[in-house]
């Protein structure tokens, strides 16, 4: 729902960030098949998966939240193309300076919009 909805107000960049790796002992398994879900689902939405960063983290622990967590040694660490190529990371900050900027066409008439 909240995927459709960003893509519906022009959000064309995503991070899925998978919380609680905790509460499952950190599995791989069960990572993997939240990605498998996920990606089936933002593709019917709109999005490319492949343009899609994965990350398992879990916020209470800290884990891949700023550092690589040694929670979860099979994670090698997510992959995504964009514009210029194919980036890697491994944590969600990571993902996160890995967003483009938007361009900002200043160079055309501003528009407002009234109510």
């Amino acid at each position: 729902e909240h995927a459709l909805l960003a893509f519906t107000l022009g959000v064309r960049q995503l991070i899925v960030a998978v919380n609680k790796m905790d509460t499952t002992k950190w599995s791989e398994d069960r990572f993997n098949e939240i990605v498998k879900e996920t990606s089936t689902f933002i593709k019917k939405v709109g999005y490319n998966p492949k343009t899609v960063a994965f990350v398992p983290i879990s916020g209470w622990h800290g884990d891949n939240m700023l550092e690589e967590s040694p929670n979860m040694p099979w994670y090698k660490g997510w992959t995504k193309e964009n514009k210029a190529g194919v980036v890697k990371g491994k944590t969600l900050l990571d993902a996160i300076d890995a967003i483009d900027p938007p361009s900002r066409p200043s160079d055309k008439p501003l528009r407002l919009p009234l109510q």
